[in-house]
């Protein structure tokens, strides 16, 4: 099994009024199946490359692994679809809730009942370190570029210096990665500001509230829950980052900007 996130096929192509044979790249997808403690936990359908970057962020994500010494092994099967992560402890209950992303994804989550961690944080930004995250981050979105079809999500400070970047054809996956990326390198994402291409979705919000992040924003657009969910937790939301423009649904006092004329 491949584990490269783009697939090159064969199309027949129509422009300017005539056919033409044409080589296009799409974007990969598989089921990956993770085990917790020798026992099938989850399965996340999934971009094929980085699978380990995924699953532990995606357990950080779920409030599973909360520190490192929890986690015992972790091994990714030659196949690369299939991540065993063995715990110094007994793993939780399954994930019984469907996400509303595309790949049907899985959580514990229950946005509506579950507690969120409040997000304390005196993070302050200007609107010019948003677009310049946002730029970073479609700068970053390779596979995007080349094939199309592929969501993107990334962690930054508030001077604009986008730390992680990642790549999926599901917009949570990607949150989950960059997640991951961070755990892998032992490094916190309290305080950073979280950058998605994706629409954000309630579950978005429990996940930015897992990760401490203070500022979640997007090119695109929010749900009323993942507003309702930003304002309970303390989080700024910000959508439409477009150009120089974008919308502060919640907790504005995190953006200021010099007055203008």
């Amino acid at each position: 099994m491949s584990h490269a996130p783009l697939r090159s096929f064969p199309v027949r192509e129509y422009r300017g009024g005539r056919w033409r044979a044409a080589t296009v790249d799409a974007p990969a997808e598989q089921a990956l199946t993770l085990y917790l403690n020798g026992h099938e936990w989850a399965i996340l359908l999934a971009s094929p490359h980085d699978p380990l970057s995924l699953a532990l962020g995606y357990l950080a994500n779920e409030g599973v692994l909360t520190d490192a010494a929890q986690l015992a092994q972790a091994r990714v099967c030659p196949a690369g679809d299939r991540v065993d992560i063995w715990l110094n402890g007994p793993a939780p209950a399954r994930p019984r809730v469907q996400t509303t992303g595309c790949g049907r994804g899985l959580t514990r989550q229950v946005p509506a009942a579950t507690p969120l961690p409040r997000v304390h944080h005196d993070l302050r930004l200007t609107p010019a370190t948003l677009f310049t995250l946002l730029r970073a981050l479609q700068d970053q979105a390779l596979l995007y570029a080349q094939a199309g079809g592929m969501h993107a999500a990334g962690l930054g400070t508030a001077q604009g210096h986008l730390r992680w970047a990642a790549e999926d054809v599901g917009r949570h996956n990607a949150v989950d990665r960059v997640r991951g990326l961070a755990w892998r390198a032992g490094q916190s994402t309290q305080g950073l500001v979280l950058v998605t291409t994706g629409r954000i979705s309630a579950e978005m919000v429990v996940k930015a509230a897992r990760m401490g992040c203070p500022v979640v924003a997007s090119r695109t657009a929010a749900t009323a829950r993942a507003v309702d969910l930003a304002h309970q937790s303390g989080i700024t939301l910000v959508a439409y980052v477009r150009a120089r423009r974008l919308r502060v649904y919640t907790h504005p006092q995190r953006l200021h900007a010099p007055a203008e004329a």
